[in-house]
C-alpha cells in the first residue's frame, strides 16, 4: 500500500477530437473515430504527469448517462485539458450560424461543456487550448466572433492554412497579471496562431491575461481559486524547433502543480 510521503504521477485527462468522415484505407467505414494529436500528450507527459485520453459518450445513446460518465472522470483524473479542433457551434452561446461552411461538431461540444462543468465541481484544474479558450469563456456565458476578420475584431488574420502551426503574431501580456507573473514579469511574446474565431463578450468571472498585438484576447483565466485557464495559442508546438516563441513550461508546471496538489496522499479516490 503506498505511503503518504510516496508521489503519484497526476492523470490529466485530454478531450479527443472526433473523426466522422474516416478514409477508406483506415477500415472503418461508417465509423467515427476518436483521437488526439501527439505533441499534445507529449507536452503532458514531459512535465512527470500521465495524460490520458477521454473518450466521448455520445449524448443521446439511451444507455448511458453522459453526465454521469462526465462525472465519473472528474473524479477519477487529476486535471482536464481541451485541446483545439472544430469552430464551437453558435447555438451553444445563443447565436444562429452566418457561415454555412464553417466545420463544427455540436456533438463535441456538448461533451465537452458536460465534462467541463463535471471538472470544475470536483475543483479538478482545467486548461484550455484554442478552442479550448473559448468554450471555457461559452461555458461561463460568453460569446464568440464567428469570424474574427470578417466582423472587424482584428485587423490581421489569425490562421494562415498554408502555414498552419509556424503562423505567429505578437502578444501582450496583462501588466502584474498572472500569467505575466509566472513568465517573470514578461511583457510581450511571440505565439503561433491558428484560429479564425475568437472571444467576443467575455464570459463571467473571467480575466483577460493576454492580448494579440491587434487586441484579440489571448488568454483568460477565472477569478476563482480553482485553476481554470485558457489560451489561445498552441503551447504543444512552441518547441526546440521554435525557440522564439514564449516557452510553455511555466504554464504547463502551474497547471500540473494544481493537478498534482491532491496525489501527494498516495491514494487516489
Amino acid at each position: 500500500m503506498p505511503v503518504a510521503s510516496e508521489h503519484v504521477a497526476p492523470l490529466i485527462g485530454l478531450s479527443p477530437r472526433l473523426l466522422r468522415h474516416v478514409p477508406p484505407e483506415l477500415g472503418f467505414r461508417g465509423k467515427t473515430l476518436q483521437y488526439l494529436e501527439q505533441s499534445l500528450a507529449t507536452l503532458i507527459a514531459a512535465g512527470d504527469a500521465v495524460p490520458v485520453m477521454i473518450p466521448s459518450v455520445i449524448r443521446d445513446a439511451p444507455a448511458v448517462d453522459h453526465q454521469a460518465v462526465c462525472r465519473g472522470f472528474a473524479t477519477h483524473l487529476d486535471g482536464l485539458v481541451l485541446q483545439g479542433g472544430a469552430d464551437i457551434h453558435p447555438s451553444c452561446y445563443g447565436q444562429q450560424p452566418r457561415y454555412p461552411d464553417a466545420v463544427t461538431d455540436v456533438v463535441r461540444d456538448r461533451f465537452e461543456l458536460e465534462l467541463l462543468r463535471a471538472f470544475i465541481a470536483e475543483g479538478k484544474p482545467v486548461l484550455g487550448v484554442c478552442r479550448g479558450m473559448q468554450l471555457i469563456n461559452v461555458l461561463f456565458g460568453g460569446t464568440l466572433h464567428q469570424d474574427l476578420l470578417d466582423e472587424g475584431a482584428s485587423r490581421d488574420p489569425h490562421v494562415v492554412p498554408e502555414a498552419e502551426e509556424e503562423y505567429r503574431h505578437g502578444l501582450v501580456l496583462q501588466t502584474n497579471g498572472w500569467l505575466s507573473s509566472l513568465y517573470g514579469g514578461m511583457e510581450e511574446a511571440q505565439v503561433n496562431s491558428i484560429h479564425h474565431q475568437g472571444i467576443d463578450r467575455l464570459g463571467e468571472g473571467l480575466q483577460i491575461e493576454a492580448l494579440s498585438h491587434d487586441g484579440v484576447i489571448e488568454a483568460v483565466r477565472h477569478e476563482g481559486a480553482q485553476f481554470v485557464v485558457g489560451v489561445q495559442w498552441h503551447p504543444e508546438f512552441h518547441d526546440e524547433h521554435y525557440p522564439e516563441l514564449m516557452p510553455p513550461g511555466p504554464l504547463v508546471k502551474a497547471f500540473l502543480a494544481e493537478a498534482a496538489a491532491p496525489c501527494w496522499s498516495g491514494l487516489r479516490d
